[in-house]
């Protein structure tokens, strides 16, 4: 069933939004703790006793897939934005992912989005000089666990999350997925540089770039951005 009540904010959607609901999008988000977090009663307490990292959603954000289908109408958005998401779908699903998100665009439509960029963080890694730098690839990266959930919470808590990235992308490969999935215009985008305004609802600063290896550095995350044909 497509939402259909508020034909304007439909225009404009976020999937894997996490804490971030502006009321001018319709915004999404795949993680087990949303559904939770909604159950009358055990949902406020479940919610108060999550890790701190795990996210708050607000009343904006309401359940949906990117890969099963998000209950949108097809050519009906004209623009789509994901912060950290992509990287937490296997290689399969995000290809699905891509497909899902190209078939809602309006001809024309915009799709933006901030990964992290595995060619930054492995060109990072190989200047660091330090003997833990693969220590601190392997936390960066979220591609190893330092501590295996060994406690009954801590594997409730492990598993109603998608913390673990389970497929890394740099431009090259990203281009390549996008172009196969039928997007056009493909580029690497800058935070706050798109043409479509309503971008800076959704983008945060923060989200664009991450702490580098050693003190004091950052490395650039792979932000894209990319059309449907018109």
């Amino acid at each position: 069933m497509s939402v259909d009540n508020a034909p304007e904010r439909a225009l404009y959607v976020q999937y894997g939004a996490g804490a971030s609901g502006p009321s001018t999008w319709l915004n999404f988000d795949a993680s087990p703790t949303l559904r939770l977090q909604r159950l009358p009663g055990i949902g406020r307490w479940l919610t108060h006793r999550m890790p701190a990292h795990r996210p708050r959603f607000s009343a904006e954000v309401v359940y949906g897939d990117i890969v099963a289908g998000l209950p949108v109408d097809k050519e009906q958005c004209r623009a789509i934005y994901c912060s950290h998401v992509l990287e937490h779908l296997a290689y399969e699903e995000c290809r699905v992912a891509l497909r899902n998100t190209w078939s809602y665009l309006q001809p024309g439509g915009i799709f933006r989005f901030v990964m992290p960029d595995l060619r930054g963080l492995a060109e990072a890694y190989l200047a660091d000089p330090q003997p833990d730098a693969a220590h601190r690839f392997m936390d960066r990266t979220y591609l190893g666990r330092r501590v295996r959930p060994r406690t009954a919470s801590a594997r409730m808590f492990s598993g109603l999350g998608n913390a673990d990235h389970l497929w890394m992308w740099d431009f090259a490969s990203m281009e390549s997925a996008l172009s196969e999935a039928g997007f056009v215009d493909i580029r690497r985008a800058q935070y706050g540089d798109s043409s479509e305004r309503r971008f800076a609802e959704v983008e945060v600063s923060s989200r664009w770039e991450e702490e580098g290896f050693m003190p004091g550095t950052v490395v650039a995350c792979l932000g894209v951005e990319c059309r449907r044909a018109g």
